[in-house]
């Protein structure tokens, strides 16, 4: 071995146990892990002593957006935020309003994607391609083609505009299944969702504190039933995202308990934030829109609780680099709001800070959650662990370091975080991805362009 990288003496972590031990890299591998490891006289030591050595997050569900004129640097920016949060790599979506190229083409639109995003990374990075109506007539062909071209997980919404009808959601997840890919389902009901929003805008309820009226857990559970059946009929896997209520994660569980091959995520905000938050003035409030909207504290509890016990699969941040210019419409009905909320820096540290230092979860179980089953899942074998063979995607986390959420710390295009203000245990100290320092000691030290994307298979299937 060449050995060109030892990291010395932290706590290494895995999603089975803890152990002081050294890493040690060779060309972005790791190549042993174990106590007071050899290494030769040329290779670079890091001292982790009275750090955690984890392996680099994996968030799978962000709308990152590409490079645009008017601001060249935002998909760059927001990998620099990912990095100085400690995740190593994410996947990102290309629905409307990340400025990528929409063709009506699967094939063509994640063509484009590549090229809009090359070189353009600090950290790797794929694709969960938006199936969209114009591709309704073209599922069943394109999926397979795109997946061939190492983009294996599709998204699906039930709402918006841009939503699927249900017909065309079953042809994608037959044909991701038939393919060896995975849909992922937005769910809520489009029916009663609409129905809710006629009604209080009929009342003339159209402050931004509606919107959680509009989306109460009933309309959550049923998009979610529906989907799960919609997959056990295909004999399919599905992957729900940002899983928010009680009631829906009932809808889950009934679906296991009958065969469902059904994974689940929750959100950092579903975790830490609760309903309350839309009590704020009008102006504040709409930036916690947010769907699904925040819940009660009763639904933040049993979101802990079945995370901390495998009910939830993973967490990921629905990352929506919104600014506060861009919730406008607030002021007219909470409609008209653009919804989401930036996250990418911040999900290592509320999961930590929350759960594990809240004796919520133990620190296997965060690592299992925010790393191995996500690029299990996902398609990245290479990833999620801290073993030989996997790139050396690692995190050099300080357990012990307090500190409060600022935007004014923050390093993500956005220009608010709804967690301002929230006190919490654990910061990033370095990160490094594929052998590579790209935060040191707090500080930026990596490229534009290190970040590679991910072609991807899943194995699992």
């Amino acid at each position: 071995m060449a050995i060109d990288l030892i990291i010395r003496g932290g706590t290494v972590v895995t999603a089975t146990e803890r152990r002081t031990e050294d890493v040690a890299v060779e060309a972005g591998r790791i190549v042993e892990v174990g106590a007071r490891l050899a290494a030769p006289a040329d290779a670079r030591e890091v001292d982790a002593s009275g750090l955690l050595v984890l392996p680099g997050v994996v968030d799978v569900h962000t709308h990152t957006r590409v490079a645009s004129d008017e601001s060249p640097d935002r998909f760059f920016q927001d990998s620099v935020a990912a990095a100085f949060g400690g995740t190593t790599t994410f996947l990102a979506f290309n629905n409307p309003g990340t400025g990528s190229d929409q063709t009506g083409s699967l094939p063509s639109d994640a063509t484009a994607w590549r090229r809009q995003t090359d070189s353009d990374s600090a950290v790797d990075y794929g694709l969960n391609l938006v199936l969209q109506p114009a591709h309704a007539d073209n599922l069943a062909a394109e999926i397979p083609a795109v997946i061939e071209m190492g983009v294996p997980t599709f998204k699906a919404f039930m709402v918006y505009d841009f939503g699927l009808p249900p017909a065309a959601i079953g042809v994608a997840l037959r044909a991701a299944a038939r393919a060896r890919g995975m849909l992922m389902v937005h769910g809520e009901d489009r029916a009663a969702l609409e129905a809710n929003i006629a009604r209080l805008k009929a009342q003339g309820k159209t402050q931004p504190r509606y919107h959680a009226q509009s989306r109460p857990p009933y309309v959550e559970a049923a998009g979610t039933r529906m989907a799960v059946e919609m997959a056990r009929a295909e004999d399919a896997p599905v992957y729900l995202v940002h899983l928010s209520s009680q009631e829906a994660l009932a809808e889950v569980e009934k679906g296991r308990a009958v065969g469902g091959q059904v994974f689940v995520e929750t959100c950092p905000h579903f975790l830490v934030l609760d309903e309350s938050r839309y009590l704020l003035p009008d102006a504040q409030c709409a930036c916690f829109v947010i769907s699904p909207p925040l819940r009660s504290p009763a639904d933040r509890d049993a979101l802990w609780e079945a995370l901390a016990h495998g009910a939830l699969n993973a967490v990921s941040t629905d990352h929506v680099p919104d600014t506060v210019a861009d919730k406008r419409g607030w002021d007219e009905c909470f409609d008209l709001i653009s919804n989401g909320a930036p996250g990418i820096e911040t999900l290592l540290t509320n999961v930590y800070g929350q759960g594990v230092a809240r004796g919520r979860l133990t620190v296997e179980r965060m690592v299992d959650v925010l790393s191995t089953t996500p690029a299990r899942l996902f398609g990245l074998p290479s990833k999620g662990a801290i073993e030989p063979g996997k790139d050396a995607d690692l995190v050099l986390f300080d357990p012990q370091e307090r500190r409060t959420v600022t935007q004014a710390e923050l390093h993500h295009t956005s220009d608010f975080t709804p967690y301002e203000g929230l006190a919490t245990s654990g910061i990033v100290r370095s990160t490094i991805v594929r052998g590579e320092f790209v935060i040191r000691d707090g500080h930026f030290v990596g490229r534009r362009g290190h970040g590679q994307f991910q072609e991807r298979r899943l194995t699992w299937r």
